[in-house]
């Protein structure tokens, strides 16, 4: 089989499985990629956060521990609730959900892993504030989960490297020279700007949104994330890198897109009782 034919048929192939394996979003309905079974994710999700568990300083703070607990709580009851109410299949019915507080102040972050597992870290604290600010990162980390992300992206990547190497079949292998003689791995690096954080950016925007809906429906006032975003873009003192450059939207675009959405969202989506 010459490059030509071969290069046909193994496009063709993964456009077919490319159509069979398309979902949506809840919610925002995006079409998105699934090609690795989400069990298989959440599976090695638990053992990773059983490993973050043992290694990381876990902070003695039993009262901010609870409050995460609780807006957590809060959270994933509202969720559940909303799509039960919609008549609609819950996604978080396979969820283990853990929360642990991570001791590091350096660290503003927090994520949830799929299935649930989540983790703050106590620098994030000095961000958020209060309940409002810290329901509205939870929700924003918890929509990553909800929203399948992580097997979106591990989806992605498999079709990317896929592409690499039918890419480097039809340039005759001069893609493999150049990365040999470089010790780079050039198309790697032009796919990551100029496909994969695209679309990553894509998933944070979406995450933004739903998880500003969460929070709302959980009963929590979503104007604080506004005021979250002045603090992490002061904090950060200019020191974020080009949009195009980053997975995350920069947070100017970011403060506008919330200020846009958040009247939508309180009339559309208030707090479930």
């Amino acid at each position: 089989m010459n490059r030509r034919n071969f290069i046909y048929l193994f496009g063709c192939g993964c456009m077919s499985l490319g159509l069979n394996a398309c979902s949506s979003v809840p919610i925002t309905e995006r079409k998105q990629l699934k090609l690795i079974p989400e069990s298989n994710l959440n599976n090695r999700a638990e053992i990773l956060y059983e490993k973050v568990k043992q290694k990381a300083k876990l902070s003695e703070d039993k009262k901010n521990l609870d409050k995460i607990i609780e807006i957590g709580s809060k959270i994933e009851y509202s969720i559940s609730e909303f799509f039960d109410r919609n008549n609609q299949p819950d996604p978080t019915a396979n969820f283990n959900w853990e929360y642990i507080l991570i001791e590091n102040k350096k660290v503003r972050n927090a994520w949830c892993m799929p299935g649930g597992k989540i983790a703050v870290y106590t620098g994030m604290l000095e961000i958020t504030k209060n309940d409002n600010g810290l329901a509205a990162v939870m929700g924003h980390e918890i929509a990553h989960a909800v929203a399948k992300h992580s097997v979106e992206r591990a989806s992605r990547s498999v079709l990317l490297n896929t592409g690499t190497q039918i890419i480097d079949i039809a340039t005759g292998g001069k893609i493999s020279q150049v990365n040999r003689t470089t010790g780079m791995n050039t198309v790697g690096l032009l796919s990551q700007i100029g496909i994969m954080n695209p679309f990553n950016r894509k998933q944070e925007s979406e995450a933004d949104y739903l998880g500003l809906i969460f929070a709302s429906l959980s009963g929590y006032d979503i104007r604080e994330t506004v005021k979250i975003w002045e603090r992490m873009k002061e904090a950060n003192k200019g020191k974020e890198p080009p949009e195009f450059m980053s997975t995350h939207p920069s947070n100017t675009n970011r403060i506008n897109k919330i200020t846009e959405w958040i009247n939508e969202i309180v009339l559309k989506y208030p707090p479930i009782t």
